[in-house]
């Protein structure tokens, strides 16, 4: 072959690789089957040839370095792990509305897309991210500092790193609280995990672990700099000529699925030096490695490698096949090895490998997407062989968990069936097995299944029940599964594949969702809050969806203090997919203040639940089903409201405009057309959404006509925007700045500079009393700088800092009025505290219009 046709060759056959691998990452949350293509399977040969294991660990999504993690996971091939300690529940969404227990999980699978991306795996703790805190102490003493260092010791135990690196250091040079906790907690769990007297009750599951060495990987990020030249140094921005990416390209990649975050990354080429100082253990010298052995020889058994390498140099790329038998032989020698834990690891990587090579390919699905509790699963699993490899289908069956351990049903192949599946009897045909078995387990999110403090979710029942099998730390629910066991020339090898629901969409091509496995019956009541003012009476509408044939009945539970009427409403004869409104008429019984919890209870084929449904989709993540409890907050506050009519002008995402309905005004979400030209001035109030100078584009050329509209008589509300890529020069009439300050303590003292200040008194009397109850925080982002022309009728700070006055400032401009709070009323509104939609009613409405 000529040389420049040699090049042609090479350069093609590379661009397919390259093809091949974008293929396998960015559509592996479309399938259930791993890839084996050809990038994967070369990889996976090196993988096999390394016992070594790293596992990083860090407080949040997006926390972790995801450079790093990819070079270790492909480049190093070691067994590499992310620990985020939380979900990222507490902090901001800019793709849409959903905050809180909803917002962490769609930055799980945000995390799960990024490990897909990078090829490491995600672990979690209990802990719950409540939001901002300003030091360690606070952090650990909320989140109940045993239970989560339990589940760090937990993770290490489980998966056995030879080296844990942390992000940050205990120092607090990462700033947040929870970025100090979670080296802390690493720090204390290095050493925890090997004592037998540290949380004995895993010693049954699990064995003690001593990591090699503990490292802080150093950063450089804006004005701290904590990278030394003394420190052991790591070159991960290198290239990989069988992906044909560096680990900065990929880094990227795998960084940009923290949509929420708006983290999209571009793509970095070249050296990229990591920094390490040692915390714990052995100090590294030429390898993070250093001292541990990460060889064949680690097991007693040098002799494996040898086999690997001759496999490997015979490996025919265009008949893989032909490498089958040799791995089968293999993986009989990785059976015998006497550690448990690699011969666990190995023989599952071997297991992937032995199947890619053969060709041999199987998936699972239902026939449905949804199917409710007690109801028959139909589940149709295909096989289909490439190569004449001789495979054959030996048992099917199921298995599930049920929040305390793993169910089994058998699915046996019928013996007349039996020869249907000798697979090389029909090379490139799909087969299919078909069966039913019962829905055992709701597939609510596990650490969702039982009410949670600020500061944990509660899965204190996976500890009482914890073994061998359980989703604890894992990032999601252990799925319904398939389980095959095939006999591959003659090697018995058993494959799991989770069971989805495979659809077509029109515009996305084929997808697979989770499979839902629902209550018979559930109940989503329209508002989250109701918002009373008097005695006056209000209808709350309720939206039934039968999943099930089934009869029953919806009541209320009875709340003192309210009048609910009627006590039940049955339904008969209801078929799956059936969805009707009902609607219960609730009054206040007198006048006093209060909140109280509305809880729709559906009594259904005999069991009685109290969930309703909510499905998240985006398209970077795989759909998300979620059982929210069929509840909704009854608030009786004293509450008078002025004006009517509000302009809405979206920001990052929330749920202002639907709580502002809630008490009576008419909202409307405004466009750019009609900004620019419309008359703005029927508005009674306009407001800015969370953040709509830091993400809405257009805002520079809307804000000449909101300043107009102000200084013609108008009130603007601007609610926080971060300091951080503000796209105007100047939000305000005057000058002021919004910076990285905040008041993370809900309980803070609020004082009053300016008591007779128009926004503390019309149309209502603000107190003291209006800021009990707040969650999670007053606000963030304050505001500094602060011109003369503004009024700052409030004050606040956490435990010993300075007092704040850039929360909320007010000034008048022309004949109108502007203002701008720092205020976190996107959380209060929401979670229904009565003062917060006093104060914001205050804030829209001017006493002088």
């Amino acid at each position: 072959m000529p040389d420049y046709l040699s090049i042609i060759f090479v350069s093609m056959k590379r661009i397919i690789f390259f093809n091949l691998f974008l293929f396998a990452f960015t559509c592996a949350f479309s399938q259930t089957s791993p890839p084996s293509d050809l990038i994967t399977i070369k990889q996976s040969f090196k993988k096999l040839d390394v016992l070594g294991s790293v596992l990083y660990v860090a407080a949040h999504p997006d926390d972790e370095n995801t450079r790093l993690l990819a070079y270790l996971a492909q480049e190093k091939h070691y067994r590499t792990g992310y620990l985020s300690l939380t979900r990222g529940d507490g902090g901001q969404n800019l793709i849409g509305n959903e905050q809180g227990e909803q917002l962490g999980l769609i930055r799980t699978q945000e995390l799960l897309a990024a490990r897909r991306m990078d090829g490491a795996e995600q672990f979690f703790s209990r802990a719950n991210d409540f939001g901002f805190s300003k030091g360690p102490g606070e952090t650990l003493k909320i989140w109940d500092k045993e239970k989560v260092l339990s589940d760090v010791v937990w993770v290490i135990r489980k998966f056995r790193p030879d080296v844990i690196i942390c992000r940050f250091p205990t120092t607090g040079e990462g700033g947040h609280g929870h970025h100090t906790a979670s080296a802390i907690l690493a720090q204390e769990a290095f050493t925890a995990a090997a004592d037998p007297n540290r949380f004995p009750e895993q010693l049954k599951y699990v064995k003690v672990w001593q990591a090699k060495r503990l490292l802080w990987n150093t950063f450089n990020f804006g004005s701290v700099n904590t990278t030394n030249p003394d420190q052991f140094k790591l070159d991960v921005g290198v290239y990989n000529p069988i992906i044909g990416k560096g680990y900065g390209e990929i880094a990227a990649e795998s960084r940009s699925n923290h949509k929420t975050q708006g983290f999209g990354s571009a793509k970095q080429r070249g050296e990229a030096v990591e920094y390490f100082k040692t915390i714990l253990g052995d100090a590294p010298k030429t390898s993070l490695m250093d001292g541990v052995n990460a060889t064949w020889s680690r097991v007693g058994a040098p002799d494996i490698s040898l086999s690997l390498s001759a496999i490997t140099k015979s490996f025919n790329a265009d008949r893989p096949d032909k490498s089958v038998p040799a791995l089968v032989n293999l993986l009989d020698k990785v059976e015998k090895i006497k550690d448990d834990y690699w011969r666990t690891q190995k023989t599952k990587d071997l297991d992937d490998l032995i199947a890619a090579c053969a060709g041999l390919w199987f998936e699972s699905y239902s026939a449905e997407p949804v199917y409710a509790v007690g109801d028959n699963i139909a589940v149709e699993t295909q096989f289909l062989l490439k190569y004449n490899v001789d495979v054959r289908v030996s048992d099917v069956y199921y298995t599930y968990y049920n929040d305390r351990s793993l169910q089994k049903i058998f699915g046996t192949i019928p013996s007349q069936d039996m020869s249907k599946f000798v697979l090389n009897k029909s090379i490139n045909s799909i087969q299919n097995f078909n069966s039913k078995f019962q829905a055992g387990a709701l597939t609510q999110p596990y650490w969702l299944n039982y009410k949670h403090n600020i500061g944990t979710y509660n899965i204190d029942y996976l500890d009482k029940y914890s073994n061998s099998v359980t989703p604890k730390t894992l990032p999601e629910n252990i799925p319904y599964t398939t389980h095959i066991v095939f006999k591959i020339l003659n090697k018995q090898i058993e494959f799991e594949r989770p069971i989805k629901y495979k659809h077509v969409d029109p515009a996305r091509g084929e997808l697979y969702d989770p499979l839902v496995i629902a209550p018979p019956v559930t109940a989503n009541i329209e508002n989250k809050d109701y918002i009373f003012n008097g005695d006056k009476p209000q209808n709350i509408q309720i939206k039934l969806k039968s999943f099930t044939k089934t009869s029953g009945r919806i009541n209320i539970r009875p709340v003192d203090g309210w009048n609910i009427t009627p006590n039940k409403i049955d339904f008969d004869n209801k078929t799956k997919g059936d969805e009707w409104l009902v609607t219960f008429t609730v009054t206040p019984t007198d006048n006093k203040p209060k909140t109280s919890i509305f809880e729709a209870i559906i009594t259904a084929n005999g069991a009685a639940f109290s969930l309703g449904i909510k499905t998240i989709s985006y398209n970077h993540i795989p759909s998300i089903t979620l059982f929210p409890p069929a509840q909704a907050n009854l608030i009786n506050v004293d509450l008078k409201t002025a004006g009517k009519k509000i302009g809405y002008i979206a920001g990052a995402g929330d749920l202002v405009p639907d709580a502002l309905r809630q008490v009576g005004y008419d909202v409307h979400m405004l466009t750019e057309a009609e900004i620019m030209n419309s008359d703005l001035s029927v508005y009674d109030a306009i407001i800015t959404g969370v953040r709509a100078f830091n993400v809405n584009e257009r805002i520079a050329f809307e804000q000449p006509k909101l300043m107009e509209y102000v200084q013609k008589g108008g009130n603007l509300l601007v609610q926080y925007n971060n300091n951080a890529g503000i796209l105007v020069p100047q939000i305000g009439p005057y000058p002021f700045r919004p910076v990285n300050q905040r008041v993370t303590d809900e309980t803070a003292k609020v004082t009053f500079l300016d008591p007779d200040n128009a926004v503390l008194n019309y149309p209502n009397k603000i107190t003291a009393a209006d800021f009990d109850g707040w969650i999670q925080e007053r606000g963030l982002y304050f505001v500094s700088g602060i011109d003369s022309q503004y009024q700052t009728p409030l004050e606040m700070s956490d435990p010993g800092e300075e007092p704040n006055k850039g929360s909320l400032i007010v000034a008048n401009y022309g004949n109108g009025r502007f203002v701008y709070t720092s205020l976190a009323f996107f959380r209060q509104l929401p979670a229904g505290v009565p003062g917060a939609y006093r104060l914001f009613v205050n804030l829209l409405s001017n006493p002088k219009k």
